[in-house]
């Protein structure tokens, strides 16, 4: 990692995760080249670079940014950060894997470019905002999260989706399978025993919850963007508090 700490920092976002953190930092004016997936605001003047795993990396290079910032948490990213590697880009190469890895990314990439205390700030009220989200259940619901429909594809134990579940009070339905993510049978869907399924599938781009209720499970299905869920950032709140309130609202049936 190189972390040449100047007043302003020119800096390539290749995640939208990322994109989330320097926007929440109040940095996002600062990116000079961002993925073509990154939607958070302040990034207008950025030049797209492409999606997360087809980044045209010439282009990254010919933007001279001080920092490239990418994640391992897509999988398949770890071509791109080879050819930045290749390219002698300075890095910043992420892989968060639970909520306080999540964390801990977003006040190391606030002191990475100069804005530690912002760092601190931003990860302790997203940290204080899902706590608020707990809530205590006779059984601790069993939620399941559906990245992909065909094959469909879950979070599994080594995902930010088991930490972010229990801190709300409910648990992964896929927590004894090891992994970040897993194909999954309808059969195997159905051994979960999940109380809701949640339809957040990556890149998709509109999501089909009712693909997932005519499988005929009688399983509730809610839909939580992408954006809510899949990133690990500070709009990891908006999919927390999306499944809480349905939650609550399963507990009142």
């Amino acid at each position: 990692m190189v972390s040449p700490l100047f007043p302003t920092l020119r800096l390539a976002s290749l995640v939208s995760s990322n994109s989330d953190i320097l926007a929440a930092l109040g940095a996002a004016g600062w990116v000079v080249a961002a993925d073509s997936h990154s939607d958070a605001p302040g990034l207008e003047a950025a030049r797209r670079v492409g999606p997360d795993l087809n980044i045209d990396l010439d282009a990254v290079a010919d933007s001279k940014p001080d920092l490239v910032l990418a994640s391992l948490s897509v999988p398949g990213m770890e071509r791109i950060v080879d050819g930045l590697h290749e390219r002698g880009l300075p890095t910043l190469i992420l892989d968060p894997v639970t909520v306080t890895d999540t964390l801990d990314d977003i006040r190391l990439i606030g002191k990475t470019i100069g804005l530690e205390k912002k760092g601190h700030e931003v990860a302790a009220q997203l940290e204080a905002d899902l706590a608020a989200l707990r809530a205590t259940y006779a059984r601790p619901p069993r939620v399941l999260v559906e990245w992909w429909p065909r094959p469909i594809i879950a979070a599994t134990r080594e995902s930010w989706v088991t930490e972010l579940l229990a801190g709300i009070g409910a648990v992964n339905a896929l927590a004894d399978r090891p992994g970040r993510s897993s194909p999954l049978t309808l059969d195997e869907v159905r051994g979960a025993e999940a109380d809701l399924i949640v339809c957040s599938w990556c890149g998709a781009k509109k999501l089909r919850p009712e693909v997932i209720e005519a499988r005929g499970l009688g399983i509730p299905v809610i839909a939580v963007p992408e954006s809510g869920l899949g990133r690990p950032g500070p709009r990891l709140l908006e999919g927390a508090r999306q499944i809480a309130a349905a939650l609550e609202r399963l507990a009142q049936e």
